[in-house]
C-alpha cells in the first residue's frame, strides 16, 4: 500500500529572510569603545547641568559668565558624545526588526541633549535671582545650544543590519566578493579601485579597501549611487554568474 504524502506548509513569518551580516570582532570592539567614551562624556555633561542648576543658579547673585561657560561646556560634551555614538552605530548598527531598540539606539544623542538642557532652561526661566536680561541671554543661549546638540545627536538616515546585509549581497552579486574601496574624504564606498570617484584627489592620496562592514566602520555611509557607471569602469557589466 503506497504511503500517504502530506505537504506541511511552513509559517510564512518563519520563512522571512533574516539578515546574515554581523560586525567583525574588531568593528564590535571599536563600537564598544566609542560608546563607552560617549556615555562618559554624556554623564559629565549631565553632571555639568546639575552643577549649573544646584549651585550656579542657587547663588543670590548668579554669575552669568559662569552659567554661560557651563552651558557651552555641556553643549560641547553632548555634541562630541553624540558624534562618537553615531560613529559606533555605523560600525555596529541595530536591526530594524526591533523597532524600539532601533529608535533609541539611533536617536539617543538627541534624547541626551534634551535631558541635558530642558531642565536647565526651565530653571533659568524660573530663577528669581536673575533679571529679565540675564534670563534672556542665558535662556536664549541654552535654547540655541540645545538645538545644535539635538541636531548633531539625531540620526536622519540611520544605519541598520538590514542595510549592510543588502549592500554586501549587492557587492558580492556584482564583484563576486565582499570587497569595496573608499577614500578618507568621501562619504560612500565603491566597487573597485579603478572607479573614477576613488581616484579623485584626497587629503592623504590613499585608496582604502575592505569589506562593506569595514567601510562603514571607517565612517562611510553607504554604497555609491553610481553603481551602473562603476560596474562598467570596473569590468562588472553583468552580475557574476551564479549570483544573479
Amino acid at each position: 500500500m503506497p504511503k500517504k504524502v502530506v505537504r506541511v506548509e511552513a509559517d510564512p513569518a518563519s520563512q522571512a529572510a533574516e539578515p546574515t551580516w554581523k560586525p567583525t570582532p574588531e568593528a564590535k570592539q571599536q563600537a564598544n569603545r566609542l560608546r563607552i567614551i560617549a556615555v562618559v562624556l554624556w554623564m559629565v555633561a549631565i553632571a555639568g547641568e546639575a552643577f549649573a542648576i544646584f549651585w550656579v543658579l542657587k547663588q543670590s547673585a548668579v554669575n552669568l559668565v559662569l552659567l554661560i561657560v557651563a552651558i557651552v561646556v555641556i553643549g560641547v560634551l553632548s555634541i562630541v558624545g553624540s558624534l562618537l555614538w553615531k560613529r559606533a552605530n555605523q560600525a555596529d548598527p541595530a536591526s530594524t526588526s526591533d523597532h524600539v531598540r532601533f529608535f533609541i539606539q539611533n536617536q539617543l544623542g538627541a534624547i541626551i541633549a534634551a535631558i541635558a538642557f530642558l531642565p536647565l532652561i526651565v530653571m533659568v526661566l524660573l530663577n528669581q535671582n536673575m533679571d529679565g536680561k540675564q534670563k534672556g541671554i542665558a535662556g536664549g543661549l541654552a535654547v540655541v545650544v540645545l538645538a545644535v546638540a539635538a541636531f548633531a545627536g539625531a540620526s536622519f538616515n540611520s544605519p541598520s543590519v538590514q542595510q549592510y546585509d543588502a549592500e554586501t549581497n549587492q557587492v558580492v552579486q556584482y564583484t563576486g566578493r565582499d570587497l569595496v574601496f573608499w577614500t578618507k574624504d568621501g562619504s560612500v564606498f565603491h566597487l573597485c579601485q579603478e572607479a573614477s570617484a576613488v581616484n579623485l584627489s584626497s587629503k592623504d592620496n590613499t585608496i582604502y579597501s575592505g569589506s562593506v562592514g569595514d567601510a562603514h566602520a571607517a565612517g562611510k555611509e553607504r554604497l555609491t549611487l553610481q553603481v551602473d557607471q562603476e560596474r562598467k569602469q570596473c569590468g562588472y557589466a553583468t552580475p557574476t554568474p551564479g549570483n544573479s
